[in-house]
């Protein structure tokens, strides 16, 4: 049976999992997001349906993927993991992108 993510999506899921720092699951902790180009993209793994899915920080779809992520009850997880890219990467608007979905309602209903 074909795999529905991209080359690209698991190559980049294989080296996050090999990576020391960064690495997408630490003991057991899962990480949800993925950054990719300076911020801008970033690949969404979602545990409600098993899929990774590559999105715009700025698109509508973004947030309704962390919505979904949100209302299943990982919202304190991803708050925590936006809140260390942006120290990790300052440069890169994990604040601003934070701040849309805060303004979006996303965290309210967790």
């Amino acid at each position: 049976m074909a795999n529905s993510t991209s080359k690209t999506a698991r190559a980049s899921v294989r080296a996050g999992q090999a990576g020391a720092s960064g690495a997408l699951s630490v003991l057991g902790e899962f990480k949800y997001l993925i950054p990719l180009n300076g911020g801008k993209h970033v690949y969404v793994r979602n545990l409600t349906n098993g899929k990774t899915n590559r999105l715009s920080t700025v698109s509508d779809a973004f947030v309704e993927e962390i919505r979904v992520l949100a209302g299943a009850g990982h919202a304190t997880k991803l708050r925590v993991e936006l809140q260390a890219l942006n120290t990790a990467h300052p440069g890169h608007g994990w604040d601003a992108t934070e701040q849309r979905l805060v303004d979006a309602g996303v965290f309210e209903a967790a």
